[in-house]
């Protein structure tokens, strides 16, 4: 073979290699592009986007606003509402835990601890301050009346009550009664220190001037017909009512008044319950 033809294939074979080193330049360039594209694709699939149950900086999960994020007039339902629902059933329910309705018995002392602020009355008795505008009111509109009120006992003292207790059973003491008999029935007429209502500063007795023999013959008074009817107006309940002695554990006692509050008082008046059966309701 000449030189010459040599040189030909050579340059021939050179222009072969070329051709296929540019093929796989554009094949390789064709597949980095298509794996840019392909990442692309699953980049933006898998980014998050409104609503796509993934939070993205500074924006809140649909349906997932703070109760202070909630526009006014609106509300978020679930336990809102179930707050309503529950503060709804409570209405009209006795509220034990207000001072008026405290329920002192024997089978209930006075709360540990309890104290009152004591407004002074003229006559030398006193009650819890916060009870007094009401009484002073009922006792004007009874005198009112043509009516003479008379409040001869109040508040009373720890020691003041042990006093009349013992008093008493020494009484029946006297009368024959054995230790525990004289206790027993000492009970009945004069509450057991630390169980009487007189301390709570929230009870008056009230007798008619006229007639101021704590008995049943007070019921026939007209003071104490007055009051009867009229007391509930001014939040004042007959505490121990006829035919309620098995519940209250007080004989009956038609001048003793116990404050509890207008509107407690007249649920009490209209039902013809006492106050242990009102607080059960």
């Amino acid at each position: 073979m000449s030189g010459h033809g040599r040189a030909r294939r050579g340059r021939a074979r050179k222009r072969r290699g070329n051709i296929r080193q540019a093929g796989l330049k554009i094949f390789l360039t064709a597949i980095i592009v298509a794996g840019g594209l392909l990442a692309g694709a699953i980049g933006a699939s898998r980014a998050p986007g409104p609503g796509s149950g993934e939070a993205q900086p500074g924006k809140s999960f649909q349906g997932e606003a703070d109760v202070g994020q909630v526009p006014l007039g609106e509300e978020k339902t679930g336990e809102l509402d179930a707050v309503k629902d529950s503060s709804s059933t409570q209405a009209g329910q006795p509220q034990k835990e207000d001072w008026r309705l405290i329920l002192v018995n024997p089978w209930n002392a006075i709360p540990e601890g309890y104290g009152v602020d004591l407004a002074q009355l003229k006559n030398g008795q006193a009650v819890d301050e916060r009870c007094y505008p009401d009484l002073q009111e009922m006792m004007d509109d009874c005198r009112d009346q043509g009516l003479s009120p008379l409040i001869c006992s109040s508040y009373r003292s720890q020691q003041k009550q042990e006093a009349l207790f013992e008093n008493r059973r020494n009484s029946l003491l006297a009368q024959g009664y054995s230790q525990e008999e004289a206790r027993a029935e000492a009970g009945k007429a004069v509450a057991l220190p630390g169980t009487s209502e007189h301390q709570l500063g929230l009870a008056v007795d009230i007798v008619d001037l006229s007639n101021q023999n704590l008995d049943e013959s007070q019921e026939d008074t007209a003071v104490q017909g007055w009051l009867m009817e009229n007391s509930w107006k001014y939040g004042f309940i007959l505490r121990y009512p006829n035919g309620k002695s098995a519940l209250t554990g007080i004989i009956y006692e038609p001048w003793h008044y116990r404050y509890v509050g207008r509107e407690a008082a007249q649920e009490i008046y209209e039902r013809g319950v006492c106050l242990e059966e009102y607080l059960q309701a």
